[in-house]
């Protein structure tokens, strides 16, 4: 039961996007369009876990052991850097529409906070592996949803009525602090 509140918390009570905001580049750059908001959330949830995960393998089985703790970061950044690498070149070969749509935002999961936080958090959390697992999957999962959410509302705005003054990044910046809002309602949850 505690792997499913963990689980819980991360996607709706801690969303890395709403609560902590962090990853704020691709969550207002991408999420014009459903379809690479969709794309881009899958590739973050993919790079997240899989950086997570072999971080976390390094950090036990390597840093620590060596005494090297103080290598932690730039071991995640490398990693992090390869595994964004390696999901560009997949996007590139299978799906070209999806990575011409996702653009400069692709590369930029490189330096995107949130995928450093996680591997981090992990750590300093003193998670197990499990716990690192659902950790990495629930954190990208709540970036996923905010991010379709997100989109979707900007769709609509799309052929909404709005004051000039509020178009384009002022009117998102406002929905998404509502969205905040409504996620903290999620808090007595768990």
């Amino acid at each position: 039961m505690n792997l499913v509140s963990m689980f819980i918390a991360a996607v709706l009570i801690n969303n890395i996007v709403l609560s902590k905001f962090l990853g704020m580049c691709p969550f207002l750059g991408v999420s014009k369009k459903m379809s690479s908001a969709l794309g881009m959330g899958v590739a973050v949830i993919f790079v997240i876990f899989g950086a997570s995960v072999i971080s976390y393998g390094l950090y036990y089985l390597i840093l620590e052991p060596l005494g090297l703790q103080y290598m932690q970061l730039i071991t995640f950044i490398l990693v992090i850097a390869s595994f964004v690498q390696f999901v560009e070149m997949f996007i590139k070969k299978f799906s070209p529409a999806l990575y011409k749509s996702l653009g400069v935002y692709l590369p930029l999961i490189t330096t995107n906070c949130a995928v450093l936080y996680v591997a981090q958090q992990n750590i300093s959390s003193g998670y197990n592996f499990i716990e690192t697992c659902i950790n990495s999957i629930a954190v990208p999962t709540g970036f996923l949803l905010v991010l379709v959410i997100f989109a979707a509302v900007r769709e609509r705005l799309e052929s909404s009525d709005i004051p000039e003054c509020f178009k384009g990044n002022p009117i998102a910046l406002i929905c998404a602090a509502i969205m905040a809002l409504a996620f903290s309602a999620f808090a007595g949850l768990v």
